[in-house]
């Protein structure tokens, strides 16, 4: 079943060229409407209930694409945003779990994001409380981007859709694969599809540093450094984190000037 789709954007060129794009290269995404304004934007979103908006956020302001999203009232659709934002906004985007294409569209990062929509549809159909936790995670990329809040909340994705978040109650980080098991202060545990090289780049630097290929750690939660029998960072509770040969020498340096 193809998922029914509109496109926000206040330029008729992009629009009709992600459409184009749309129809040609995603046969899974049904265009079922379109619009220039807000206004028009959220009429088409209440009359026709797409299942996925695909959203700029400079029309034009930057903010009109976030209020769009709050005055809308049935908060049941996926959001796709479609952004000329790079740098900083692109980790503000990933800390938060959500889809973004970059201008101009890449044909291959648009299929990707396609995918990973039709598994969020699934996830959706099994977890009630799928919804409310998105757009939590659209409310705070709101406030990063727009609102200029600095934010330490992240969003996780796991096996029943998205966990929000603060950073300080994070321990650890290990690379599982291609995936990120985090670990918790309180001894819990949640297993995420992105790599440990993502969190590296939205975590705070000031707090986590990558000690090793496989673990990232909270500094705020380290009591000692160890090099006897090797290298290893260790945490309240005790536990021994394992610091790389090659990253030591930058370990130390940091741990001297913090």
């Amino acid at each position: 079943m193809k998922l029914r789709a509109i496109v926000v954007d206040d330029e008729e060129f992009a629009r009709k060229n992600l459409i184009m794009l749309l129809e040609e290269y995603c046969p899974d995404i049904e265009v079922i409407g379109e619009a220039s304004r807000k206004s028009q934007a959220k009429a088409i979103i209440e009359s026709s209930k797409p299942d996925v908006v695909f959203l700029d956020i400079r029309m034009p302001s930057g903010a009109e694409g976030f209020e769009l999203l709050d005055e809308v009232e049935e908060k049941n659709f996926l959001v796709v945003f479609v952004t000329a934002f790079k740098d900083y906004a692109v980790k503000a985007f990933n800390a938060n779990a959500v889809y973004y294409l970059l201008k101009p569209i890449d044909i291959e990062d648009l299929q990707t994001a396609v995918e990973k929509l039709k598994e969020a549809k699934k996830q959706i159909s099994t977890d009630p409380e799928y919804f409310p936790t998105y757009f939590s995670a659209l409310r705070n990329l709101s406030d990063t981007l727009v609102r200029n809040k600095p934010s330490n909340r992240i969003a996780i994705s796991h096996t029943r859709g998205l966990k929000i978040v603060e950073d300080d109650n994070i321990s650890h980080l290990e690379a599982s694969g291609n995936c990120t098991t985090i670990y918790f202060k309180d001894g819990t545990r949640y297993l995420d599809t992105r790599t440990l090289k993502t969190y590296e780049s939205i975590l705070n630097p000031l707090k986590f540093f990558r000690v090793h290929k496989s673990h990232i750690i909270n500094l705020e939660l380290m009591t000692e450094y160890l090099n006897e029998d090797g290298h290893f960072a260790v945490l309240k509770g005790g536990l021994r984190i394992p610091v790389a040969r090659n990253r030591v020498t930058d370990f130390v340096k940091m741990l001297k000037d913090s």
